[in-house]
């Protein structure tokens, strides 16, 4: 039996109601109709029902949004043809604005907060902007926020040349450690092959592993809006899936998109390889330290039953580190501990180590943080 055979007759498939944290994938082509570049309104109400009710059972939702440009270009009058970089670029400036106002006046009937996020794949490659997203986003979400995160298409090029919000939906999902991403997109799942154009193409329900056989399936897509194919949803899957997060894609078209795949709409679910906050707490173990935070008998004691650690238990600060970077925590007699990363420069945590929380601001000259190192940037 071939991979394709044994896939396509999975049945254990994850369900939505099982998700703690869910990011949801929204395509241009869902939110902007393609004849008068048009938001599609009673589509996005009724995505905001869904969302009002699957928060309602305590699941935090991030929304990862396109359509600046697609709703852009119909304001500026731009057409449907290719846009040059900078009519794009226009394009997005002035559609994000009616995008966010967009998702406010469909949430705030079911009294949600948005908040708009915008940010670049490079915000999850350098480690400061990695945890500074990362930071705000768990902000939000502790106060019962849904973020609206979309690339910032006004400086990034990437995204705008082949359409990257597939895989920012992925990038996002492992930065909130979410176990669930969903892209609604224009097609129902992954198939064997273009179904526009090869009858016998089937669709998998679930896709356990991303074999060569898979990736040699994929194909582009073909709508004019829409402009993430299926080697850009392998490649989602392939980032969220090794984080510990399943991924799957399904139709969106329909009216309670989500709904409908709870009720068993059609889709393809890739299943998460463990667990996201095991898989994060091996990604920071498999550093390299840059450098050491000797801790105190209480602060390293505090470390075993899964504190945070906090300056005033560093007795010692050696190496030169940036804020995101590595550090060994290790105890007073040298053992080694944890490694985690470092809320502070070393030379920060020089000047506040030892030193209460409550102190940072006096001797840094701004509040800072209230940790050095969270629990949950930390591998025990």
């Amino acid at each position: 039996m071939s991979d394709a055979t044994a896939l396509s007759e999975a049945t254990d498939l994850p369900r939505l109601d099982q998700a703690q944290r869910l990011v949801v994938k929204i395509g241009s082509a869902l939110l902007v109709d393609r004849d008068s570049g048009a938001l599609r309104v009673d589509w996005l109400n009724s995505l905001a029902q869904d969302v009002a009710r699957i928060r309602a059972r305590g699941t935090d939702v991030v929304l990862v949004s396109s359509g600046s440009i697609a709703l852009g270009r119909g304001v500026l009058g731009l057409g449907q043809g290719v846009l040059a970089l900078e009519q794009a670029q226009a394009a997005a400036a002035v559609g994000q604005v009616g995008l966010v106002a967009a998702y406010e006046r469909a949430l705030k009937p079911h009294d949600i907060t948005i908040a708009q996020v915008l940010v670049t794949l490079e915000d999850s490659a350098n480690r400061r902007r990695y945890l500074n997203s990362r930071a705000t986003l768990e902000t939000l979400l502790g106060l019962g926020v849904v973020p609206i995160v979309n690339e910032n298409d006004t400086i990034a090029t990437d995204e705008i040349r082949y359409g990257d919000n597939d895989r920012l939906a992925a990038q996002v999902a492992v930065t909130v450690w979410a176990d669930q991403v969903i892209l609604l997109s224009d097609v129902d799942g992954f198939y064997s092959a273009n179904p526009s154009f090869d009858a016998s193409a089937r669709r998998f329900a679930m896709i356990e592993h991303i074999t060569p056989e898979i990736e040699a399936m994929a194909g582009d897509a073909k709508s004019g809006l829409s402009k993430g194919g299926m080697k850009t949803k392998l490649l989602a899957a392939k980032a969220a899936t090794s984080a510990g997060c399943a991924l799957c894609v399904t139709l969106g078209t329909d009216n309670n998109p989500l709904t409908v795949l709870e009720n068993g709409g059609n889709c393809t679910w890739f299943t998460a390889q463990g667990d996201p906050q095991v898989a994060r707490k091996s990604w920071i173990s498999a550093m390299k330290p840059k450098g050491t935070l000797t801790l105190d008998a209480g602060a390293a004691q505090a470390m075993g039953r899964g504190n945070s650690l906090l300056p005033a238990g560093v007795t010692a600060v050696s190496g030169c580190f940036g804020r995101g970077d590595p550090v060994t925590l290790t105890g007073p007699e040298g053992e080694v501990i944890a490694v985690g990363l470092t809320r502070y420069t070393s030379e920060e945590a020089r000047a506040i180590k030892g030193h209460k929380s409550h102190e940072i601001e006096a001797i840094l000259g701004y509040s800072g943080r209230a940790v050095l190192v969270h629990r949950d940037d930390m591998a025990i």
